[in-house]
């Protein structure tokens, strides 16, 4: 059935028919067009554009589709439909006859489409909090758990400086703070009803959008209806969510997969994340890394897609819209997955503090303590920077740390070199706790940022239980 077809004589070219179907991908809708119609139906039987009977006939009929899909999840399988909508309204028919094609009075399926899209936005949106905060309370169970653990913190993925693995974990606690407050914003700008827009005008029957509004549990409904029906700048907001999303998942994959390395062993994966070789027998693959990082470009790309659709639409509702549906569920599915298992990966780590420790002693990471030392006893910091680079040089030539160095060497270079300036030389622990600035890896600080980022979890578990975003 044709919810357009009076116009039309003949039969369109078969091709076509399967090139312009969009049920393979909106029949997930499914449960937000039941919704949405039954919430409309009961409108127009309020305002006296059904009567009673009808109001009872076309409810009895869509519930009848709900328990029918409900029952059957596989009911989509051998079902062939325009879309979703159509589909409702055929089955419609054959539950309650006739009386279904009132079903359409006075909305369009532009209208009810971006209804429901906005509907399954929000529910995405829950469902990518929830799974965001699982990846924050593996992260911050870890940093708990590893809060003396000291790790060579890179730029440039070359030795820097000491961190506190804990103050390390905790910046991607950070990012993802950010993206779980980017997501709300974009549920903020999700929640406005198109529905009452109609096609693009406006309808001329005398629905009322704030009640139907409230009946949906929108918090207000779109002030202009020919944006109403053609806006998609919240599935633009959303993909780019999940991209951001994906790409801080992206970073951490990448670290671990780095950190995972026999050469470094400052990480071990659970092996319910790791894959091996088929040829290679001692192999330990981090594929679960790689395939997040892998899948943080298909979402990236799927925000680039949506940003060229619009780019050159004219007002107002036009079939290239159709094509926003596919890129939004496959960004919403793919981080939605990522992030379940990057908390999983997390949760289940082994941590090598050893190792990590060792590697502190390579690379010069206390050169910048060295020279913040020399400033103190009243040097000019540029001149302490050129002494210290000097002495790491010497130290390189010579395939020398700095534990290596006789009294005798570090003064030939440095000839205000002590015991003081010797011991700041060695000791990582020393050259952390000295970052005491807020926001630093300094053991005070970073216990103060794991007290913010557990009330910070908090706050958004209980407002996840209690309804809120």
């Amino acid at each position: 059935m044709k919810l357009w077809g009076g116009r039309f004589e003949g039969r369109r070219d078969p091709l076509f028919e399967k090139f312009s179907e969009s049920f393979s991908f909106d029949r997930r809708l499914i449960a937000y067009d039941l919704q949405v119609n039954l919430a409309y139906v009961r409108e127009l039987g309020r305002v006296r554009l059904l009567t009673r009977n009808e109001v009872y006939a076309l409810t009895r009929g869509l519930n009848a589709i709900a328990r029918y899909v409900r029952q059957k999840p596989n009911w989509a399988a051998r079902e062939e439909s325009e879309d979703v909508h159509s589909w409702v309204e055929a089955r419609l028919e054959k539950e309650i006859g006739p009386v279904a094609g009132k079903l359409r009075t006075g909305r369009s399926r532009n209208d009810l489409v971006a209804t429901e899209t906005r509907l399954y936005a929000k529910d995405a949106i829950r469902g990518l909090l929830n799974n965001a905060a699982g990846v924050l309370e593996s992260l911050l169970h870890q940093a708990q758990k590893n809060k003396s653990a000291i790790l060579p913190g890179y730029t440039h993925l070359q030795p820097a400086q000491p961190i506190l693995f804990a103050h390390y974990l905790l910046s991607y606690f950070e990012m993802l703070l950010r993206d779980v407050s980017r997501l709300q914003e974009c549920y903020r700008r999700v929640d406005e009803l198109p529905m009452g827009a109609g096609a693009l005008a406006g309808t001329a029957y005398p629905i009322d959008r704030q009640r139907l509004a409230r009946e949906l549990g929108f918090a207000r409904v779109a002030r202009n209806s020919l944006d109403a029906t053609s806006d998609r700048d919240f599935v633009c907001d959303l993909v780019f969510a999940c991209s951001l999303v994906m790409v801080h998942l992206s970073r951490l994959s990448e670290d671990f997969i780095i950190y995972s390395t026999p050469a470094l062993g400052f990480v071990e994966l659970h092996d319910a994340y790791a894959t091996g070789s088929s040829l290679m027998p001692q192999k330990k693959n981090a594929d679960t890394l790689e395939l997040i990082r892998s899948k943080a470009a298909r979402v990236l790309g799927g925000l680039t897609n949506m940003l060229a659709l619009l780019k050159g639409l004219p007002l107002a509702y036009d079939r290239d819209l159709q094509e926003d549906k596919e890129v939004l569920f496959d960004a919403v599915d793919t981080a939605s997955d990522c992030l379940v298992l990057a908390g999983r990966v997390v949760a289940t780590l082994r941590v090598r503090a050893d190792k990590m420790k060792a590697a502190t002693a390579q690379g010069f990471l206390t050169a910048t303590e060295v020279a913040d030392a020399l400033v103190q006893q009243g040097i000019v910091f540029a001149r302490a920077h050129e002494q210290v680079g000097k002495l790491v040089r010497y130290c390189v030539d010579r395939n020398k740390t700095f534990a290596d160095l006789t009294l005798e060497e570090a003064r030939g270079i440095i000839p205000t070199w002590d015991k003081n300036l010797a011991r700041t030389a060695v000791s990582a622990e020393m050259s952390v706790s000295r970052k005491r600035a807020i926001g630093g890896t300094a053991p005070a600080q970073v216990e103060r940022q794991l007290a913010n980022a557990s009330r910070s979890l908090q706050l958004l578990l209980d407002d996840a239980r209690q309804g809120h975003v």
